[in-house]
């Protein structure tokens, strides 16, 4: 299997700065599928090739445990595609050898790193399974033109028609990082297959490849079930993290101090406050896809379980996260997806012992938040109420987000948090609630912390 990159520009022979291998050396790299051979078939100021030849030993294949396919036959494991099929081999390829490359680092030509270059990438024997023209369907929504170029079963026999395989060419202007790792991602999904075992460390690959591209692509939940081997918990996984970056300006990354995402402290941090508040009957209204959910579902402690949306098809995604259809029938009966606003009232939400708003007030018209207020502690009145919405005041330590613009393309509005506790207070005296304030995330001495939360109890 062959991938080759070209670049056309001044000192284009640079490109070997960026792929940290020498055009003018052939290299050779042993790796778990094979061997990987490095080389420039040209290289001059004007034009630069770089060409990653795959040879893959299919016998290797076969007596290393760790890897293995999915033929149910013992002669499937050595007649097969894999050899010569650029497939998750390729991939791992790619990931390995021009691993550095994949960051974007380049201490000798970091401006080249940075900039988007006019490139030129084939890939040979693409096996493009269940869906014509997918190679177009997954590149050009990155703003890649393509052309796939089927292969004949038989050149010899063209009345045979033509295989599952292509050849593809990609051309666009793109870093080279951003390009290496969108073929990364995207190889095993044409396949819709791994040569290895696809185990928990995969969701983490998948989110830092596809990083700045996957979570805005319009056939996300066909790459994310395909690249994790269609293994459910982890597509749920992986979904819910993706729903949270959504079409953020700024993806959020772990702050500062921890190892983990600030999405996860959110849940993590709302979880902590309805233990605090003793709470076993839970609405989480704007429950999006499940990300709360997952985690209130794992938790036998929470004995009924409701989640609200006004998207119908947002609760079908979050049935599917949340398996309801495998669990038991007792494990069933806990949990409720009913189609509701969190400006109207609705009387199957009342008199439980906590509602919850994570990430839904900035989504609604500042106007309509008087109805929010009557909805949820006037109508509804649960015992408490936990809120949680993005601090502006941390904005500005965001440097991928300009200056005035919201985290989120959908937020109505982003307070500080002067303008929280306003609210929060008004909102509390008016109804008969204490309010406590909590962060969420690392607090910067100036800034505060990322997330803020309001705990409200009824008094």
């Amino acid at each position: 299997m062959l991938l080759t990159i070209s670049y056309s520009g001044a000192d284009a022979s640079d490109l070997g700065f960026l792929l940290h291998k020498h055009p003018g050396k052939l290299q050779t790299f042993s790796l778990s599928v094979g061997n990987a051979h490095v080389f420039y078939p040209e290289a001059t100021d004007e034009r630069c090739t770089a060409a990653l030849l795959l040879e893959v030993d299919p016998i290797g294949l076969v007596r290393n445990k760790r890897l293995g396919g999915s033929d149910s036959f013992s002669l499937g494991h050595y007649v097969n595609d894999r050899p010569y099929a650029s497939s998750s081999m390729l991939a791992v390829a790619i990931g390995q050898v021009f691993r550095t490359a994949m960051t974007g680092r380049s201490d000798t030509r970091p401006e080249l790193a940075a900039a988007a270059l006019p490139l030129e990438i084939e890939l040979t024997s693409v096996p493009s399974k269940g869906i014509d023209g997918l190679a177009s369907r997954l590149f050009e929504p990155l703003g890649w033109k393509v052309v796939e170029t089927a292969i004949p079963l038989d050149p010899e026999f063209p009345e045979w028609g033509e295989s599952r395989y292509s050849n593809v060419r990609l051309v666009g202007g793109f870093r080279l990082s951003e390009a290496l790792r969108q073929i990364y991602v995207l190889l095993p999904v044409l396949d819709d297959s791994k040569h290895y075992w696809v185990s928990d460390d995969e969701i983490g690959k998948l989110l830092r490849a596809g990083e700045g591209w996957l979570s805005e692509h319009p056939d996300r939940e066909l790459i994310t079930r395909r690249y994790l081997a269609h293994q459910r918990s982890m597509v749920a996984d992986a979904t819910s993290r993706l729903v949270e970056v959504g079409d953020d300006v700024v993806v959020e990354p772990p702050t500062p101090n921890t190892s983990a995402p600030l999405y996860q402290m959110r849940a993590e941090a709302v979880v902590a406050a309805l233990k605090d508040v003793s709470a076993h009957r839970v609405a989480d209204v704007g429950c999006g896809e499940g990300a709360l959910l997952r985690r209130l579902v794992a938790d036998p402690s929470f004995t009924e379980i409701i989640g609200t949306d006004v998207s119908a098809r947002t609760l079908t995604a979050a049935e599917e996260v949340l398996h309801l259809r495998d669990l038991s029938d007792r494990q069933r009966a806990r949990v409720r997806l009913i189609q509701s606003s969190v400006t109207y009232h609705d009387a199957r939400i009342r008199g439980l012992d906590a509602i919850v708003l994570m990430e839904v007030i900035e989504h609604v018209d500042p106007e309509r938040l008087a109805a929010v207020e009557s909805s949820v502690f006037g109508d509804a009145r649960p015992e408490a109420v936990i809120v949680t919405t993005p601090n502006s005041d941390y904005n500005a330590l965001y440097p991928s987000l300009p200056a005035g613009r919201f985290r989120h393309p959908d937020h109505r509005f982003e307070w500080t948090r002067a303008e929280m506790r306003g609210w929060a207070a008004g909102v509390a005296d008016r109804n008969g609630y204490s309010v406590e304030y909590r962060a969420i995330g690392d607090v910067d001495t100036s800034a505060g912390s990322p997330t803020q939360l309001a705990l409200f109890r009824r008094i």
